[in-house]
């Protein structure tokens, strides 16, 4: 029943909203790009080969389909497998091309969750196994899943406080929706717990860890490995090469300001503080170039300049995607995003604890509670309540190399100790495709 209804609902509810989300994501660019795809004519697959089992991965963007790189190289190890990944995003769609191609049999664009376009995509994709990422929980794909006899994973699985609010004003729901799941693989013990409250049994709960800790290695950082001089200079700051480096990662509305404020009184102090700022969103350039217009430094946007100004710059502007793991290496020091007021929410810290760069971020990380709750356990990571804590800290941080360094080591320790979880979800996938019918095409059991 709560199937029809959602059909029923879902096509006037999406061409009121669809004109709004299209016209953002055309902001965005490459929305175009095999767009028959979101109306689920991916393209047809050839037949799966005797023997083998395709795994259908489903990642929403950019940092989904980075963490999952390493599990799509162990599912390409294994003779008896392969694997189709789709993603939501243009941007996410972008780097499944680049970095997924060589380990999957087919790449391509998540179809819209409507019954022609989602009965279409499974036809043509014709899983054995089907796997989503941390929370997202489609209807029309998990009814599919079910017709078609197919067992779904929720891998890297977590609840925000917002969607477990949601799902626990309506528990009928969330428990036709969760109930539908296979198994869930839960990235930490807080969201183990909040699926617990919801109803799923513990039986159909694992924790595996968060696939992100994998993605991100601290040899990310090795100057010689990722041509560290070259990206310096590409970056601007290739004529100070000892100058401290500022990186705002994935800054949102209202946080350039603060960085630029701790740039101004860094350079008061004497101290030759750099600013690179990674906008969670590329199309925020205008508003953040007409910010940097009314001061005095020298800045430039990356997709202006990708091999650097042609002179040098006191603030970057990197509105470019898919480059922040990179990026960060050549950083001294981090503020991560969406955590200071009124933002909420917060951005990944894992990348700058992979690469060991001495980070600090507001009080609103509750997506990441329980890793931030590790982080500052470690004493790696400051946490301040405001803008100018965060800018007190960050000028203590630029002048003070011994507290950088114990930061660093101390991150890298934590980032560590937490990986492991890729191979996790391998043998929990593994589970299913042993469970699962013989493959297509392959001789049957005798």
């Amino acid at each position: 029943m709560m199937l029809w209804i959602y059909r029923a609902a879902f096509l006037p509810v999406f061409l009121v909203l669809f004109p709004r989300h299209l016209l953002r994501m055309l902001r965005r660019g490459g929305y175009a790009r095999d767009f028959a795809h979101r109306l689920g004519a991916i393209a047809p697959l050839p037949p799966k080969p005797v023997g083998k089992q395709r795994v259908w991965l489903q990642a929403v963007s950019v940092g989904e389909v980075n963490a999952l790189v390493p599990l799509l190289k162990m599912l390409a190890a294994d003779a008896t497998c392969e694997s189709v990944l789709t993603t939501t995003t243009s941007t996410g769609y972008a780097i499944a091309r680049e970095k997924s191609a060589a380990f999957t049999c087919a790449t391509g664009i998540f179809p819209i969750d409507f019954w022609p376009f989602s009965h279409r995509a499974w036809r043509r994709i014709r899983p054995d196994l089907a796997v989503l990422m941390e929370s997202e929980l489609w209807p029309e794909h998990l009814a599919q899943a079910r017709r078609h006899r197919v067992p779904i994973v929720l891998i890297n699985a977590r609840l925000s406080d917002r969607s477990f609010r949601r799902y626990a004003r309506c528990p009928r729901i969330a428990r036709q929706q969760l109930d539908t799941l296979a198994h869930i693989g839960a990235a930490t013990r807080a969201d183990m717990r909040r699926f617990k409250r919801l109803g799923v049994p513990a039986e159909k709960i694992t924790l595996t860890g968060n696939l992100k800790f994998d993605a991100v290695t601290p040899s990310c950082g090795n100057p010689a490995r990722d041509g560290g001089a070259e990206l310096r200079r590409s970056l601007g700051f290739g004529d100070a090469p000892g100058a401290p480096v500022l990186l705002g990662s994935s800054t949102w509305p209202g946080e350039e300001e603060m960085l630029l404020e701790t740039l101004r009184q860094a350079r008061k102090r004497g101290i030759p503080l750099r600013l690179l700022i990674v906008p969670r969103h590329a199309e925020r350039r205008g508003e953040i170039t007409a910010m940097l217009a009314h001061t005095p430094w020298s800045w430039f946007l990356r997709t202006q300049h990708p091999a650097g100004p042609p002179h040098p710059a006191d603030v970057c502007v990197a509105d470019t995607t898919g480059e922040l793991g990179r990026i960060t290496s050549q950083a001294t020091l981090a503020f991560i995003g969406k955590s200071l007021p009124p933002n909420n929410g917060g951005q990944t810290p894992i990348e700058c604890a992979a690469q060991g760069v001495p980070m600090v971020y507001g009080p609103h990380m509750s997506n990441f509670r329980e890793i931030c709750g590790g982080l500052e356990k470690a004493r790696a990571a400051l946490r301040v309540p405001d803008a100018t804590a965060a800018t007190n800290a960050l000028l203590m941080l630029a002048d003070n190399a011994p507290r950088r360094d114990e930061l660093a080591r101390k991150a890298r320790q934590w980032h560590t100790a937490n990986q492991g979880a890729t191979q996790r979800t391998l043998a929990l996938l593994n589970r299913f495709r042993e469970a699962a019918a013989p493959p297509a095409h392959a001789p049957a059991a005798p």
